[in-house]
């Protein structure tokens, strides 16, 4: 069964080109006109024979597919082009909460698409791993058990293994708010910090993100797994993360790259208006909130966050 994946950026064409080697896929992009069929964003990586790129919608029929759209994004082009996708099996690639709706990207789909059937594909994993065939493990979160087993054997392949749940809640939230601490973590690296107060800062995200997954449903377990844990493991200690080098940035107080996409900061601005909704205490996501809108000045963020009152752990 074929595969078609919606966005051409790293992370979705490093998915086609896996998934290539197991028959046809169709990866959209709105400008995949690429010299020697490569993808600037992912350079050395050649795309096979079997990947068809295209610019139109109308030629993306697969049964599965993949939606490999910014988290910001997804709203606006589901609003636009749900026609095309409802009743398939649609997976969501994307990492954050949508800060017009303060949903995450499944409710957007359910909403768009109210005859698909809904799956997330989430977990610890850069682009250039998946795309060189480097062994990844990531979770498949869907409600349906049969959907879930077919979209398992569907995707994966030798080297990318994916496990279920069906606490899509907990994968999808696992998915987004570590992209927040990281960049966290990297501010108190770029500030100087050291890898100590890194660590603290992981550990009391880690605690911050399981207890909002609780307050929206999700099961604790899902945060300690590949979608909460294992994500955040990644994203917090390699500058391969955007939004760690995002936080890196802020804390030595040098400018970020223009137009690159973090995630995290967005999140943490719709983390940081859930919070007082739920009744839940989130400083590590208001901090971050605070930073990327300018309201808190890197100088004293993290003194902020570490010296918060002495209690018990």
């Amino acid at each position: 069964m074929s595969v078609a994946v919606i966005g051409a950026g790293a992370f979705g064409t490093a998915l086609a080109v896996v998934l290539a080697a197991k028959g046809p896929v169709t990866l959209w992009g709105r400008d995949v006109a690429w010299r020697a069929r490569e993808n600037p964003r992912l350079p050395g990586i050649a795309l096979p024979d079997s990947l068809h790129l295209t610019d139109r919608l109308a030629d993306c029929t697969a049964e599965t597919v993949l939606l490999a759209l910014p988290a910001q994004v997804l709203g606006s082009f589901l609003a636009a082009e749900a026609q095309h996708f409802d009743g398939r099996r649609l997976v969501s690639c994307a990492k954050g909460i949508d800060l017009a709706t303060l949903t995450g990207p499944s409710a957007l789909i359910a909403q768009a698409c109210p005859r698909a059937t809904i799956a997330v594909l989430t977990g610890p994993s850069f682009a250039a791993d998946i795309a060189r065939g480097l062994p990844t493990a990531l979770t498949l979160a869907c409600t349906d058990p049969d959907a879930a087993e077919a979209l398992q054997r569907q995707l994966s392949t030798t080297a990318l293994r994916l496990y279920r749940t069906t606490d899509v809640t907990g994968a999808e939230l696992g998915g987004a708010l570590k992209n927040v601490v990281a960049i966290a973590a990297g501010a108190a690296i770029g500030a100087g910090y050291g890898d100590s107060a890194r660590a603290s800062v992981v550990t009391r995200g880690f605690a911050e993100m399981t207890r909002l997954a609780a307050a929206l449903g999700a099961r604790p377990e899902t945060l300690a797994g590949l979608s909460g844990l294992g994500d955040l493991v990644l994203t917090c200690t390699s500058e391969q993360s955007r939004n760690f080098r995002y936080g890196l940035a802020l804390g030595a107080g040098r400018e970020f790259a223009a137009g690159t996409t973090v995630e995290g900061a967005a999140t943490a601005r719709a983390v940081a208006a859930l919070a007082p909704k739920l009744g839940v205490e989130l400083p590590v996501s208001q901090l971050v909130a605070g930073l990327a809108e300018g309201r808190v000045a890197m100088e004293h963020a993290l003194d902020i966050l570490l010296n918060r009152p002495l209690k018990e752990e």
